[in-house]
């Protein structure tokens, strides 16, 4: 039977220390948090030993969920990765690209599973679209929630929009070219609400956008392709699949035809999880590797990068 820990059980960290719980191949050796009241709270809750230095799980477990703050995530995943543990690493999976790719490699020289926490990846409606897929032309996602103090230690580009680069990244397939990107901060220091307008070499134009400000939530991309237009609801697990007949002019005046997939609500953190448990079970890749989530933090980190330059851009005179 595996072993497993959680390092960081916040909000999100909790969720992990949960599905692990429910697994019938783990065992959920310690919960981990530098707050104790976290770790003991959650320790408590799934009567599994609480920990306060992750140091003490080397040599006890093969495989960990990392869910602290960012700004920890390179330490911990380095030290793990150092000490021949399996890391499920949540996103953004470091601060900066360079630290990324060092966790690839450790990765890569110790011969261990390195998956990031990209959960849209494992939304049911997400799953069922690559069939769809025909070469698309333009896409368009858009990500808004209302505010929520969890989450602020990043900006929204890398709290919210990060999950549409890589989804739209993954779709494409083509090298980023240009990107054109505008934002601001409007609650926090951060920024808040942020537009991208990314161009691929293969002509295809994606436009982006996402604010954690807003008065209701949708999580939505829409993707035009030849023939066809999709919209994909992550919120509602709904595919609609609008497409033009074919054959006779008759035919063809009738318009688009619809076609509407509706799936069912998965628990895509613990499909997320149980991907990870059986990449490390049976030695295959991971379904989110650490170059996707590098690939992803590397275009959200230009787009932030992009962003905080126009804003120092002194307004014209009148």
């Amino acid at each position: 039977m595996l072993k497993a820990a959680v390092i960081g059980v916040g909000y999100l960290g909790r969720f992990h220390a949960q599905k692990y719980h429910q697994l019938p191949n783990v065992e959920l050796v310690a919960v981990c948090d530098s707050y104790q009241s976290s770790a003991d709270a959650v320790g408590h809750e799934l009567n599994v030993r609480a920990c306060y230095d992750y140091h003490e799980l080397f040599k006890q477990v093969d495989m960990v969920s990392i869910a602290a703050t960012t700004n920890q995530h390179f330490a911990i995943a380095k030290a793990c990765l150092e000490q021949g543990i399996h890391v499920l690493i949540e996103k953004p999976m470091t601060e900066t690209v360079e630290q990324a790719n060092q966790l690839i490699s450790l990765a890569e020289e110790h011969n261990l599973k390195l998956q990031v926490g990209h959960l849209e990846r494992f939304n049911s409606a997400r799953l069922a679209l690559d069939p769809y897929l025909d070469n698309p032309v333009f896409i368009e996602s858009e990500r808004i929630a209302p505010f929520n103090p969890r989450g602020t230690d990043v900006n929204v580009v890398l709290d919210l929009m990060i999950h549409d680069i890589d989804i739209i990244q993954t779709i494409v397939r083509s090298p980023i070219i240009n990107i054109e990107a505008y934002g601001m901060p409007i609650v926090t220091p951060l920024i808040d609400v942020a537009n991208a307008r990314l161009t691929f070499a293969n002509q295809c134009i994606a436009n982006v956008t996402a604010s954690r400000v807003s008065s209701q939530m949708q999580r939505m991309t829409r993707i035009f392709q030849k023939n066809a237009y999709i919209t994909v609801d992550y919120q509602e697990k709904k595919l609609s699949l609008y497409t033009t007949p074919h054959g006779t002019t008759e035919q063809q005046e009738t318009g688009m035809q619809l076609q509407e997939l509706t799936f069912a609500k998965q628990d895509a953190l613990l499909e997320e999880i149980k991907a990870f448990v059986n990449s490390v079970e049976n030695d295959t890749p991971t379904l989110v590797t650490g170059v996707e989530g590098r690939n992803a933090l590397s275009t959200a980190a230009k787009i932030t990068a992009l962003i905080q330059e126009n804003l120092q851009i002194e307004p014209m005179p009148a």
